[in-house]
């Protein structure tokens, strides 16, 4: 794992980045939570995500929004946070061209710019998305949803309501040829304290079972 600096939409971006050297290795960018709340590449879960994906083969980057770490720029609301995440996907995609996959993956707020983002790039092939914050900005630009991923959330989550995510999965189930999976954790509050190994199972089980399907199929 390598510290980066590329360039962003305002100025350099920081990041951690592995790159496989396997020819056609998928790629894996990873989303932090809100850069207001203390939110940084360096999240707990964040970084769990990121080595769920570089065990399983992926060149895989997480990197700091404008405003965070040695990001340049200031919090921008969202609008510039999909901004810098595209111009991260495009510096990794420089490295992989030939990537047979392409994954997203957020936490929190970065669900949120995940999920946007998902929209935007047709290439991504599956998401995950944790505590995606539905009772906190509008996810109606999901229709429909243009591939399957995961939903994790918590059932004791205080700060996203579980029946807002509830309302979004729903939603996205109904969409003809993607099938998102939604698996609320017993017990755990939005920042999995106590409950990170039993969110990083039903994610490395969801990898475990998507991958060597989609891997060979690209």
């Amino acid at each position: 794992m390598a510290e980066v600096i590329f360039q962003g939409p305002t100025g350099r971006l920081e990041g951690r980045y592995t790159h496989q050297k396997t020819a056609g290795a998928p790629i894996a960018l990873i989303l932090h939570p809100h850069p207001q709340g203390g939110g940084s590449m360096n999240n707990t879960i964040a970084y769990n995500l990121f080595q769920a994906f570089e065990r399983r083969g992926f060149s895989v980057l997480r990197f700091n929004f404008r405003g965070v770490g040695r990001s340049q720029g200031i919090y921008d609301g969202g609008i510039g946070e999909l901004s810098d995440a595209a111009a991260a996907l495009d510096w990794m995609q420089s490295f992989n061209p030939s990537a047979k996959q392409c994954w997203v993956a957020g936490y929190s707020f970065g669900a949120w710019i995940a999920m946007q983002l998902l929209m935007r790039r047709p290439e991504i092939a599956g998401f995950i998305s944790v505590s995606p914050p539905a009772n906190l900005y509008d996810f109606s630009f999901l229709a429909p949803c243009p591939a399957s991923g995961i939903i994790v959330h918590g059932r004791s989550d205080r700060v996203v309501p579980e029946a807002d995510v509830d309302r979004l999965a729903e939603r996205l189930k109904t969409q003809k040829g993607i099938v998102v999976e939604y698996q609320k954790l017993e017990g755990a509050n939005h920042f999995y304290e106590a409950t990170l190994a039993d969110l990083m199972g039903l994610v490395e089980g969801y990898l475990d079972k998507r991958l060597p399907r989609v891997v060979e199929s690209g």
